[in-house]
Order: C-alpha cells, then structure tokens, then sequence
C-alpha cells in the first residue's frame, strides 16, 4: 500500500491520500485529544504528541502539527500510523461505524428565515457545487451555518480551519461568487 502526501495552502497541515476511501459520506474533525477518543486512528495521531487537529474527508486524513514542529520528522511516523490502519483494515470508529459516536452540537448556527428558503437553496447548492470540492482539494471542508440580512455564515474545517489565507479564500473566493450568483447576498463571514 502507498500513501500518497499533499500540501495544504495551510503550512501546518499535510493531506494524506491512502488511495481508498476513508469516509463513506461527510467529513469528521477531531481538534483535541478528547475529541479522538472516538476513532482509534484519530487518537493514535494524536498519541503523537505534535498533532492539533485531524480530519478525515472522503478520500483523504489532514493532519495538523502542532507550532514548531517540522514536518520532515512527523510525516513518517503519521504514514506509519495510516498505513497501519489501513492494512490491518481496523473500524475508523469505536464500535465498528460512526453510529455510536455523539457529535456535539453545531455552534453558531445563525438560523434562516423561511421567507429566505429560496436564496438559501440557491446558496446551498453553490456551495455544494462548486465550492466544497475546491475545498476538499485542499484538505478541507466548509460548512453552512446561516444566512440572515444579506450574510452568509460559514465555519471552514480541517486543512483549512486555521490556514493564513482562508479569510481571503472567505472573503474574495467564496463571496465573489455568491454575489455574482445570488445578489441578496452582501457579505460572507467565518462563524
């Protein structure tokens, strides 16, 4: 098995690529210890001690080092860890699949209008689209939060979360083409 490594426009995070799926559907981040208990491969990179934050999207596990640490000793150990994993063809999750698993809640959720459904819709499937593969290229992913007098409420996670150029992904990016495409929207905002 070969466990192919990508940069990430976030200098702190690698994307690794096993070359089969690692999530059946969505996406899952872990951003402390705790939150890793869930997952014996999440738990077994952050046992590492110089990881921050996993994330694992369809294809592919983001690994964030914690500050200071070089890559260059950490990637061997995090594909060590993966492949692993993936020979041995141990669950992802604690009991087998993800249906024992409580996810907390979503903060932040700014809530919509019912008389806003449409433009929601609309904004919605462009995300959909065309921006959460974009971010999934870069080993993330972007979530809808809300939509309330002309703004549009979205929280980036994995590769992206944290990434010196996100804001500029948020700002010029993403709210270029939701105005372009749904001009009720005015502004796009990280929740």
């Amino acid at each position: 098995m070969f466990i192919e490594t990508e940069t990430t426009p976030n200098p702190a995070t690698l994307k690794f690529l096993p070359g089969r799926q690692v999530m059946p559907s969505g996406t899952r981040e872990f951003t402390s210890p705790e939150d890793a208990a869930a997952s014996p491969l999440a738990e077994a990179l952050f046992d590492l001690g110089d990881v921050t934050g996993v994330f694992f999207g369809t294809g592919f596990i983001s690994v964030t080092a914690a500050p200071g640490v070089e890559w260059a000793s950490l990637r061997p150990q995090v594909v060590s860890i993966l492949l692993d994993h993936f020979v041995s063809e141990a669950p992802l999750f604690k009991g087998g699949d993800a249906s024992g698993i409580s996810v907390p809640p979503e903060e932040d959720n700014f809530g919509d209008d019912p008389a806003d459904a449409d433009i929601v819709d609309q904004i919605k499937d462009l995300i959909e689209s065309r921006v959460r593969p974009a971010v999934a290229n870069d080993g993330g992913d972007i979530i809808y939060r809300g939509f309330r007098d002309g703004v549009v409420y979205l929280s980036m996670q994995g590769a992206c979360s944290g990434c010196p150029s996100s804001s500029a992904t948020l700002k010029h990016g993403i709210e270029s083409l939701l105005k372009h495409y749904v001009p009720e929207v005015t502004e796009v905002r990280a929740a």
